[in-house]
């Protein structure tokens, strides 16, 4: 299956949220301490206390909810910020309803609704700060300025009012900037899901195509293979020893040719009780490489495998053919020598494949793995890599390519659990 990372950003944004009403409970407390203790104003105390504690409880169950979960979505944010509004309603109702110059908190709360929430969301935030706007105008406990003060309300007003728009301006900049940087993530995980499901529509275009094709080429292999046979049955073929030998090599050719095509049906998953086969991560990786070196004849081939002889893998045809094809990709750069190297790491199978030649460009290292982007100068340059890199994806593994002192490294790194399972596919 395809590992897709999921989205991250309504947790983020939460954790957003949770930072901004530490900061605000801390500010909650410095205020009071400072309006009771410097100036002062008879407050009550145990209530507002008693909010201050509800916030706290918010946080840690937030908190608890950000590392239990990836995706926290709209209503979950809506719910929060009502309860964050509600909170500050509260405060604001036990030290002066809306002549507290800290009334213009509730733009902060809107602001960030309405780039945090959706559109009906921010509107009914919106809406509840408002009412308790409204609701603060009617019902609140007054401020009581002691008859020996040496300061007005209204001095103490301009205070506040500075102070609120000093803490509400950096506030707005510093989390908007971060929730901005968040949204900005998210976009680019859609965009890389979208062209994931591109390349992956992409490929099931050649699958079909593929396979159509293998469909069609059975009946004229079949033919060849029954005229060969009569051929090698006739008098002037069996009296010529050349000319047997080479009806010898046609049918070989022949037999290939058929058993490619079988592969493919085989991998496109027709015949899939035939093509799916349960052994060892070895023995898979031992034929597999005997294979190719009797069909492509390197001229050296430095293989090890270090793997346990009895761990349980499943022998796919797909990653079979993906396989064969960056071992060819490496002959083709390096004819004289090329290495592999299997190994286990951890639950990880990693399969190493080098080569001696002149290393891939580095606009082919920049864009690896994308469909037609080759150096070759052939139609259908570049599909190879294509599918080498999103077969091991849908496997749950990843492919690096880079290039070293002397030639390429390719390696492949796949999950043992999906080899040695078979996923939901496996026999």
């Amino acid at each position: 299956m395809t590992q897709i990372k999921p989205d991250t950003t309504g947790n983020e944004n939460l954790f957003l949220l949770v930072q901004l009403r530490w900061l605000a409970v801390v500010g909650q407390v410095l205020t009071i301490l400072i309006v009771a203790g410097w100036y002062r104003i008879p407050l009550p105390l145990l209530e507002m206390a008693s909010v201050l504690v509800f916030l706290v409880t918010l946080n840690v169950v937030s908190l608890w909810r950000y590392q239990r979960s990836d995706s926290v979505n709209n209503a979950e944010l809506f719910f929060e910020m009502l309860l964050d509004v509600a909170a500050l309603t509260m405060q604001l109702h036990l030290s002066g309803g809306a002549h507290n110059p800290f009334i213009a908190l509730y733009l902060l709360q809107v602001s960030l609704a309405a780039v945090l929430l959706e559109t009906w969301s921010a509107w009914t935030l919106a809406v509840a700060a408002g009412a308790g706007f409204i609701w603060l105008t009617q019902s609140f406990r007054p401020l009581a300025i002691p008859d020996e003060a040496d300061y007005t309300l209204f001095g103490i007003y301009i205070q506040g009012a500075f102070i609120c728009f000093a803490l509400t301006a950096s506030l707005l900049v510093l989390f908007i900037t971060r929730i901005n940087r968040n949204l900005r993530a998210r976009d680019a995980h859609l965009a890389d899901l979208r062209q994931k499901s591109a390349e992956e529509d992409l490929i099931v275009r050649m699958g079909l195509l593929t396979s159509g094709a293998a469909h069609e080429l059975g009946t004229p292999l079949a033919t060849l293979s029954v005229i060969l046979s009569d051929w090698k049955r006739m008098p002037q073929f069996r009296g010529d020893p050349e000319l047997a030998d080479e009806l010898g090599e046609m049918q070989a050719q022949l037999s290939r040719c058929k058993a490619i095509v079988s592969g493919i049906l085989m991998s496109s998953g027709e015949a899939r009780g035939e093509g799916m086969v349960r052994t060892t991560a070895a023995a898979f990786f031992d034929e597999l490489v005997a294979e190719w070196r009797i069909s492509r004849s390197p001229k050296v081939l430095d293989y090890t495998c270090d793997l346990p002889p009895d761990l349980p893998f499943i022998s796919d045809p797909a990653l079979k053919q993906v396989i064969f094809n960056v071992f060819d990709n490496a002959l083709e750069a390096s004819p004289l020598w090329v290495g592999v190297a299997v190994r286990g790491e951890g639950d990880q199978l990693v399969i190493t494949v080098r080569d001696a030649g002149p290393g891939f460009a580095a606009e082919i290292l920049e864009t690896f793995g994308k469909p037609y982007r080759s150096t070759k100068n052939r139609t259908g340059g570049g599909l190879g890599l294509f599918l080498v890199v999103n077969v091991v994806r849908k496997l749950g593994g990843s492919v690096e390519a880079v290039n070293g002192a002397a030639g390429a490294r390719v390696t492949i790194t796949l999950p043992m659990q999906a080899l040695s399972h078979g996923g939901e596919d496996g026999p």
